[in-house]
């Protein structure tokens, strides 16, 4: 399953998107390809939801389709951009909505335990507007969740978080350089 949060289809993200994806059905994966804004996902968690949360008998009613998809994946790919040193919106939409208990989770005695252990590859490709150093700085929130929040649930074989920083100064032999390493990730996945 590959997410993908950005709502411009010009964007470098964009391009990102479209090589991991080639990439990987190159290599033979079959790819659900998750564009989030093109499927006009709701990032809102209602107040039923909310409410609802630990029911998880009903959590996932109103995400079913997201949750089917998510527990059939093998391995997930997320792409997006850092914007204001976390994910865009959709995307932390998807992960409060979507990693739910019972999906992403269990409560065992109040302790988190995994529960998409079936995901064996797990990797993030993304672009930060600032350098590594002041992302470094402001505690880097994407990379922690993922290399720690988003493992802890899924307990992948591998994991790989590949980040492009200082994007706003990155020319396009940079940016192309950045494009021949997501796809040499990718093909190794």
């Amino acid at each position: 399953m590959v997410l993908f949060a950005h709502p411009c289809g010009e964007s470098f993200s964009a391009a990102l998107h479209v090589r991991v994806v080639e990439t990987l059905r190159a290599r033979g994966w079959e790819v659900d390809d998750c564009d989030l804004n093109a499927e006009g996902f709701d990032p809102v968690l209602s107040a039923a939801e909310r409410r609802g949360y630990h029911d998880t008998d009903g959590n996932i009613d109103p995400v079913a389709s997201y949750v089917d998809r998510l527990r059939r994946a093998d391995a997930l790919v997320l792409v997006f951009p850092v914007w204001n040193f976390g994910y865009p919106a959709i995307l932390k939409g998807f992960f409060d909505r979507v990693f739910l208990p019972g999906v992403s989770f269990r409560l065992e005695e109040g302790r988190v335990r995994p529960n998409l252990t079936h995901i064996r590859r797990l990797a993030a490709v993304t672009t930060y507007g600032g350098t590594r150093r002041r992302a470094f700085l402001a505690g880097d929130p994407p990379r922690r969740v993922v290399k720690r929040a988003l493992w802890h649930v899924t307990r992948p074989r591998r994991l790989r978080y590949l980040a492009l920083y200082d994007m706003n100064r990155a020319d396009a032999a940079r940016r192309g350089r950045f494009l021949e390493r997501v796809g040499r990730e990718m093909e190794a996945l």
